[in-house]
């Protein structure tokens, strides 16, 4: 090898040398712990396939830009929620809320995976040797756990900053809502609450719930009328005869599905719910349950606000 090639050749070694240590120490500052249920999570960069296993989960990932490649379907449907549909788009479904398919998950190819803050050890452990596995440790029921969670799962996708930016743009909402509701209704007349239709009769939800959070964000008084027991996200079902029990200015109502849907008209003709005062008043807002009482994350707090803006413009002056 003459003095020339001899040059080039350690030349390049150096250079690729510097490239690899380039590329490794890049990788290792690139590289994030993630704290979450069941420990740290070592994450490097921005994970270009992300499996969610929790709706709230899908809901951040979609509103921070992550590339969302399977979902589990939403309560009482057989799909995502339909308040998200048209982001989501031809998303895989890799199970409902309480069961996994780990061969579709498998087959999605996940970088990262997000989990439900109630998967259990084993679960966790099996699906740790697919990716990464985040799962939620922010506490239900507080009216700040979707923020906590959106900048939990936006650290896990790298995508931090653009989580501040939706929460601030979110905050800006609530606050323009919240002047609506001001303006519109007396503070006296601003008490709610929040009803899932059943097939077997009426639930009264918690205050603590994700929705009624957003409705006490903008102003209502939301009460559950001491039905609810603690850590409980809903009453048991009530009878028609009990009716008068959640007999506030305001009653949001949800159904999950049809059933739900034809229990709440029978119930319309009964003389109990006639009676009612947010009847009276014709104040009784019709929800969709999937968004109201399984939802949770950035959109559905948008996709709520504007439910209350629509219910509040409404009122005849």
């Amino acid at each position: 090898m003459n003095h020339h090639s001899s040059l080039f050749v350690t030349a390049l070694r150096s250079t690729l040398a510097a490239l690899l240590f380039t590329t490794t120490t890049s990788a290792l500052a690139d590289t994030r712990k993630v704290e979450s249920a069941y420990g740290p999570v070592d994450i490097s960069g921005q994970p270009g396939r992300v499996v969610t296993l929790y709706e709230g989960a899908l809901d951040a990932t979609l509103a921070v830009q992550g590339n969302a490649v399977g979902a589990v379907i939403t309560r009482g449907g057989s799909d995502v929620a339909d308040y998200i549909q048209s982001r989501a788009g031809d998303i895989a479904i890799v199970g409902a809320p309480a069961e996994t398919n780990i061969e579709a998950v498998i087959a999605a190819q996940p970088d990262v995976i997000l989990a439900a803050p109630r998967i259990n050890e084993q679960q966790y452990q099996l699906l740790s040797r697919i990716a990464p596995v985040v799962v939620s440790d922010v506490p239900l029921f507080e009216p700040d756990s979707w923020k906590r969670e959106t900048r939990l799962f936006a650290k896990a996708l790298g995508r931090e900053a653009a989580a501040e930016q939706v929460i601030d743009d979110i905050e800006a909402r609530i606050s323009e809502v919240a002047a609506l509701v001001e303006a519109r209704i007396p503070k006296s007349q601003r008490d709610a609450t929040l009803v899932r239709w059943m097939p077997q009769g009426p639930l009264v939800m918690a205050e603590g719930l994700f929705s009624a959070s957003i409705l006490q964000a903008v102003g209502f008084r939301v009460e559950d009328n001491d039905l609810v027991k603690a850590g409980r996200p809903h009453s048991e079902p009530l009878s028609l005869e009990n009716l008068s029990s959640m007999n506030q200015n305001w009653v949001f109502l949800a159904t999950l599905n049809e059933d739900g849907e034809k229990a709440l008209q029978a119930a319309r003709n009964s003389p109990t719910f006639a009676r009612l005062e947010a009847v009276e008043k014709d104040q009784v807002i019709a929800v969709s349950g999937q968004l109201w009482t399984s939802a949770s994350g950035p959109l559905a707090v948008l996709a709520i606000l504007d439910d209350i803006e629509s219910a509040v413009s409404a009122i005849k002056p």
